[in-house]
């Protein structure tokens, strides 16, 4: 319905400016009869002119876009952009009939013009000021809208502040704009007083009856955005973000370019986005049989859909957790239908039959291996469970590819595999060595490593979001503790690329950016729910758990890096361990596994761990000396 109503507002508009069009050729020609001097003495030459110019206004109005404009928001740039349109049609057909003939009326092609033209636009704009004053007249009873401050007194923030205020729809005042441009201190923009943004913006807004912010600037990067942002928190404001939308936006609704959101946790991360090389990706997956397993959970659900919008031939995804499963199955059925040739297996990557089943009969061509256990407090509880899924699932799955010459085999693997200090980061870190030992295979197996996935199963996001919630207060096991932040689609699209571009054994990293304290992450997910930290909202300290260390390393310290096509991403060069080692470091974790299956929480399971392990560290060593490294350094510089 959408699109036609606006193919209709297009046909309207056409249809008037060929009316007004004609209207003008007509008071031409009645001004020439009544002028005796200049008189009609060659019709067919003139109704030649007139084709020539209609032909060539509208032909440039539709390819240049004009129709496309919504004349209830546009500013000035609209009505230039018909003014150059309709001059340079008039210069075109003055070259034309010039080269057709020696006589050339070119008095005709300028007075026309300027008529149409002028014409044309005051129609538009005496349509643009009704509109606005039928509106505000409609609105006049609802007298309790919010009182807002734009930043940003540019076109963008002056088409805003016009939404705001001649919309039936909005709730919303502008009562004031800030700018840093000193040419427009005191002055009117929409109507509506600049301020200065200074060192007093904070105390002028407080003195003003303001009661949200809208940021309404373009190109924010994300300190400046972060600067922003803890700027006018201090107002005690409401503030929000007027910009584009995640969304794919219909081309022809010219308003819906931008949109008025709540600022997120993301925006305040301040991480730039990872450039992904699209083009590479989608060519790569093509008419390609790929399977996911843990297809069902935070990435690889994701995974799945990034991939099914790369036309694969065949998307198969294998889960033991039905629900997630399901979910992630009715997505996909729901957004393409019967485009996408999609199967689910409920199966476990520690049951080798299935998995021989299940690769013998689909044949994949690419593997992303996602199925893992990954909580660490109940990964510690857990040693057995832990070794048999994200150790030996990992070889099954590894095993099961290579067997039935899969092209690529991705492991998605963690930033706790780095010297890690708990059963989880060391059970992903022999899933490392699975993956980068099989340099001599037909397969190409390789891993990608990322740190913490914002929004994901159990994630420290959704854990504070519920316990504001519910009044607070939000516990920390820290204060000093520091991660990276990524989120799900980044991490999804990185692995999707890594994918196109791995070669055999190769660990792939990103660069997370600056690591983020957790402590300051409660801190800012309590002022955007609108309250104030330590007040509204405690933030309690309760005690780093069992494995937990204070902060995260990405990169093994010894060892070193190779650049990729993307900046953002980076190949481990590190010497891997030979199949014959890796073999007998399995060997020893699946006696230590027997051997302890008569116990709930064996210690004998750790011991066999740093064997294997040789970078796992006490978590209690690291933690006291924290203060020294580089990113507990980097984090307090912040």
């Amino acid at each position: 319905m959408k699109s036609v109503f606006f193919k209709s507002r297009k046909t309207i508009l056409l249809f008037f400016d060929l009316l007004c069009f004609f209207v003008v050729n007509a008071v031409y020609i009645l001004g020439v009869l009544l002028d005796g001097t200049l008189g009609l003495r060659n019709p067919a030459r003139f109704l030649t002119n007139i084709t020539i110019l209609l032909v060539l206004i509208f032909t440039l109005r539709i390819i240049t876009g004009f129709y496309k404009n919504v004349w209830r928001y546009v500013h000035t740039k609209a009505y230039l952009q018909a003014v150059i349109i309709d001059a340079f049609s008039a210069l075109i057909g003055i070259i034309l009939t010039s080269i057709v003939r020696q006589q050339v009326r070119i008095w005709y092609f300028v007075v026309v013009t300027a008529l149409f033209t002028l014409l044309t636009l005051t129609s538009r704009y005496v349509y643009r000021t009704l509109y606005k004053y039928l509106n505000k007249l409609s609105d006049e009873p609802y007298t309790h809208k919010i009182n807002v401050a734009i930043v940003g007194a540019g076109q963008i923030g002056a088409l805003l502040a016009d939404e705001l205020r001649f919309s039936k729809t909005s709730s919303y005042n502008p009562i004031a704009f800030i700018d840093k441009d000193d040419a427009k201190r005191g002055g009117l923009v929409s109507g509506i007083k600049v301020y200065i943004e200074d060192d007093k913006i904070v105390e002028t807004i407080k003195q003003l009856p303001i009661q949200e912010i809208f940021i309404a600037l373009p190109g924010l990067d994300s300190e400046t955005l972060r600067n922003i942002y803890q700027l006018y928190s201090q107002t005690g404001c409401k503030i929000k973000l007027y910009d584009t939308p995640v969304r794919e936006m219909d081309e022809d609704d010219a308003t819906a370019k931008r949109t008025l959101r709540e600022f997120s946790i993301e925006d305040l991360l301040f991480r730039k986005p990872i450039n992904i090389n699209n083009r590479r990706s989608l060519n790569y997956y093509k008419d390609k049989v790929v399977l996911v397993t843990g297809g069902g959970g935070s990435i690889g659900s994701e995974l799945c859909r990034q991939i099914a919008k790369c036309s694969p031939k065949k998307l198969i995804i294998v889960d033991i957790y039905e629900n997630n499963a399901y979910d992630i199955q009715q997505q996909l059925i729901r957004e393409y239908g019967n485009a996408l040739d999609l199967t689910v297996f409920i199966a476990s990557v520690r049951d080798v039959d299935r998995l021989d089943c299940i690769f013998n009969q689909c044949r994949p061509d690419i593997v992303f291996h996602a199925a893992a256990h990954k909580h660490v407090p109940l990964m510690e509880n857990n040693p057995c469970e832990t070794i048999k899924n994200n150790v030996l699932g990992t070889y099954n799955t590894a095993n099961a590819a290579e067997k039935y010459g899969v092209e690529k085999f991705i492991m998605i693997s963690t930033d706790k595999a780095v010297n890690p200090t708990n059963i989880m980061g060391a059970s992903k870190r022999m899933g490392e060595m699975i993956v980068q030992c099989r340099r001599d295979s037909q397969t190409s197996f390789a891993a990608v490593r990322f740190g913490n996935v914002l929004g994901s199963n159990g994630s420290v996001i959704p854990l504070f979001k519920s316990q504001i919630a519910k009044g607070g207060p939000i516990t920390l096991t820290d204060k000093r503790i520091i991660r990276y932040f990524m989120t799900i689609p980044e991490a999804s699209q990185l692995v999707i690329q890594a994918g196109a571009m791995a070669k055999k054994g190769q660990l792939f990293v990103l660069d997370m950016g600056k690591p983020v304290k957790i402590y300051d992450l409660a801190v800012n997910m309590i002022k955007l729910s609108g309250l104030v930290p330590e007040e509204d909202i405690k933030i309690e300290e309760i005690g780093l758990r069992p494995g937990e260390k204070l902060f995260e390393e990405l990169l093994i310290k010894t060892e070193t890096l190779e650049k990729t096509d993307n900046d953002m991403i980076f190949i481990e060069t590190d010497t891997p361990y030979t199949r014959e080692e890796v073999d007998e470091k399995i060997a020893v974790l699946v006696k230590a596994v027997e051997e302890a299956k008569d116990e709930l929480i064996p210690e004998s399971i750790m011991d066999a761990m740093k064997s294997v392990v040789p970078t796992f560290h006490d978590p209690r060593e690291v933690n006291e000396n924290a203060a020294k490294a580089e990113e507990m350094k980097e984090a307090e510089a912040q």
